[in-house]
């Protein structure tokens, strides 16, 4: 008799080698997954420290108190950072990837805080106070 084909035996290695790649390769992926987030957390309120200074600048010390704009002359972060609502609105329910965002904007101060919205998607709350200075 001439059979041709792969016996159990030889399926069942080519299976378990599969699954020990796959035991290998998830884990890892997954770790630069979730530095990938912090790295865009601290990135994202980074850009929105800026923006908060950079409006400062403009307009005598004060600092935003809205994210959005209003009227012809901007009077909110996302005149200069255009995800500024995106990012400011997310929360642990609808998180910008993996960090909810919280805003507190006033006149004199600001804060930023980046908390991640599962130990899966991020390992460090970052926060942005007046001056831009980050701290984890």
């Amino acid at each position: 008799m001439n059979r041709k084909g792969f016996t159990l035996v030889e399926i069942m290695i080519v299976v378990a080698i599969i699954a020990l790649l796959a035991a290998i390769a998830i884990p890892n992926l997954l770790s630069a997954k979730r530095t990938a987030n912090t790295a865009a957390a601290k990135a994202n309120i980074r850009a929105l420290s800026t923006a908060a200074e950079v409006f400062a600048t403009a307009n005598n010390g004060a600092y935003p108190t809205i994210v959005g704009v209003i009227g012809p002359p901007a009077t909110g972060l996302a005149a200069y950072v255009a995800a500024a609502p995106t990012l400011c609105a997310a929360t642990a329910a609808a998180p910008v990837q993996g960090y909810a965002y919280n805003c507190n904007l006033t006149v004199a101060a600001y804060t930023i805080t980046a908390t991640p919205a599962s130990t899966a998607s991020g390992d460090t709350t970052w926060v942005v106070t007046t001056g831009g200075v980050i701290t984890p």
